[in-house]
């Protein structure tokens, strides 16, 4: 439908040019491209902002009623744009002087960039809610492919289209009139004023001082704690056990009832709850609790290099970018290195492209993963090639898929390690699926409910299996919710948790103090090898601590605080042991 739009902008400027003839050739091309592109922004502006239609951009074109409201919109639209022009010209003839020309540019430049700033980190607060830094950048700086639908359009229709309509206006304002020295004056004050306003207000809720710390400051943090897992003699028992590891998408403690250690009226984890009394959950408290969300963890991606390598994912340095060339902390010794070594057979399951954030590359290059993503399902006619719900496929079909997997995999008769991550909790509002029941007014909170009654199906399915009795499962929230609408009557002095269970595990300890801990996404590494029946000298791994084990995790040692700030910066080691590619296998 976009293209509509473009053709008809582009009729109403012909048109204009049959009203105002031109002298040249070089003004006709100048006025013929300006008078479309004005058009053709203005009538998106109006469709998007005042008729509320969304989509604009992903909307296929036809010869409907739609199409011809289109077409009507756009001319209407474009006969205004034209009328004003004609009538600013009319009455300020000296339009656009030589001797200004600079200081419009200038002026340009600076609303340009105070628009793009302010708007474009308003929305993504707003849609996102207050990400991290470094996950911010490192979205930028991995593949982008495999979103779900409907965030690109989102940007496209909100904050792109917000900028342009305002840059539109500005410019209209600014090119057309001679003003007195006086309005000038005012011009380039409020100019100025929206410049360092919308510049001032990036960096603030972007937190972009953290990202100038993150790019030139020093730590030795993590070389001074790191354990590197290829100098420590790691003991597997004889008989290996397999491990099941279930990312869950956004799950969070908050979704228990309050007696539980959650914030709601009503449990929306229900099953949950259930399941989690046969095995053993790490809490920061006497309830239901989970990690802090530590630096570098706030984030899918993020969480599993912590789980999976006991670090932090922390923002590329020197221009290198994560997952683009195929080789992602080619330094890290990981999980799926560890178990690889040790024979097993490893699958990781995405309903969702695991080509995003560079997942693929990580999976396949630690590991020597089975990736069964979106692509998989499509090349193995499991889902026809233009398929796409959601992130992908639905959960319903993943658990299904898994099923199948996780038989083939017990067949093989080695070890064998099964991560999956299901996706229907992502925000915004999650993926409610047709048939679902709906007993709240919110979408979320339905979606909640169905998705871990779901997943505990999926448990108990494993749990009936012959291979159970000698598999470790481990569920896990990956990070907080990014929901922000969902949480925005909550206390700010509730401290969210995602949500851990290690059911049937193997750890040494049987005196395992398992509340008022304060620990993090990475204390998870050695923990899972723990629970595989895995001898850890002195109990540490990466930077993660057992927390079978009595010894202090980082967290307990050094605080929450100090550690944040100190992973933070950036960290040469880091760079040079992890990050180098001349570390690649």
């Amino acid at each position: 439908m976009i293209f509509l739009f473009i053709l008809t902008a582009l009729v109403v400027a012909i048109i204009g040019l049959r009203i105002t003839p031109v002298k040249n050739w070089q003004t006709l091309i100048f006025s013929l491209f300006f008078d479309t592109i004005y058009t053709f922004i203005g009538s998106l502006t109006v469709a998007r902002f005042i008729f509320q239609q969304r989509q604009l951009f992903s909307t296929p074109f036809t010869f409907s009623l739609y199409g011809g409201k289109v077409v009507l919109l756009t001319f209407v639209v474009g006969g205004l744009l034209l009328w004003i022009k004609q009538l600013v010209m009319q009455h300020f003839p000296q339009n656009n002087p030589k001797n200004k020309r600079g200081l419009r540019s200038l002026l340009t430049i600076f609303f340009i960039l105070g628009s793009i700033l302010g708007i474009g980190s308003f929305w993504f607060i707003h849609f996102f809610g207050k990400l991290t830094p470094e996950q911010f950048i490192f979205n930028f700086n991995s593949p982008v492919t495999g979103t779900a639908d409907g965030v690109t359009q989102a940007i496209i229709d909100t904050p792109v289209l917000g900028a342009l309509a305002l840059i539109l206006i500005f410019l209209i304002i600014l090119w057309y009139p001679t003003y007195s020295r006086v309005s000038w004056r005012v011009i380039s004050a409020i100019t100025l004023g929206i410049f360092l306003g919308g510049t001032a207000y990036s960096v603030h809720e972007l937190q972009l001082i953290q990202v100038y710390h993150a790019y030139f400051d020093n730590s030795t943090y993590v070389e001074t704690n790191y354990v590197d897992p290829k100098k420590t003699a790691l003991a597997f028992p004889e008989k290996k056990r397999n491990f099941i590891h279930l990312y869950l998408e956004s799950y969070e403690n908050s979704y228990f009832d309050k007696v539980s250690g959650g914030y709601m009226t009503d449990d929306l984890m229900p099953d949950l709850k259930k399941l989690s009394a046969e095995g053993i959950h790490f809490s920061q408290n006497e309830s239901f609790g989970g990690p802090y969300q530590t630096y570098g963890s706030s984030w899918s991606v993020a969480s599993m290099i912590n789980m999976n390598a006991g670090l932090p994912l922390k923002i590329p340095m020197n221009g290198n970018s994560y997952g683009k060339s195929g080789q992602f902390l080619p330094g890290a010794t990981t999980l799926g290195d560890i178990l690889h070594d040790e024979g097993y057979e490893q699958t990781v399951m995405f309903g969702a492209d695991a080509d995003f954030g560079g997942l693929t590359s990580f999976f396949s290059t630690h590991g020597d993963f089975k990736i069964f993503d979106l692509k998989y399902a499509r090349k193995t006619g499991l889902i026809p090639k233009d398929y796409k719900v959601w992130w992908g496929y639905e959960d319903k079909k993943l658990y299904e898929y898994a099923k199948d997997e996780l038989t083939r995999l017990a067949a093989t008769n080695k070890p064998f390690h099964f991560a999956m991550e299901n996706a229907d909790t992502h925000f915004p509002d999650g993926y409610l699926e047709p048939g679902a029941p709906t007993p709240y007014d919110s979408q979320y909170a339905n979606v909640i409910l169905h998705s871990q009654k779901e997943i505990v199906q999926l448990v108990r399915w494993i749990q009936e299996q012959p291979f159970y009795e000698n598999t470790t499962i481990l569920l896990t929230g990956d990070h907080l919710s990014m929901d922000k609408k969902f949480f925005k009557d909550f206390d700010k002095n509730y401290h969210r948790t995602t949500f851990n269970l290690v059911l049937n595990p193997d750890f040494k300890n049987k005196h395992i103090q398992a509340t008022n801990r304060t620990f993090a996404p990475f204390d998870y590494f050695p923990t899972i090898l723990s629970s595989l029946g895995v001898t850890i000298p002195e109990h540490r791994l990466g930077l993660g601590t057992d927390l079978s084990s009595n010894v202090p995790t980082l967290l307990e040692r050094d605080g929450v605080e100090h550690f944040d700030e100190q992973l933070s910066q950036n960290s040469q080691f880091y760079n040079q042991a992890f990050v180098s590619e001349k570390n690649a296998k």
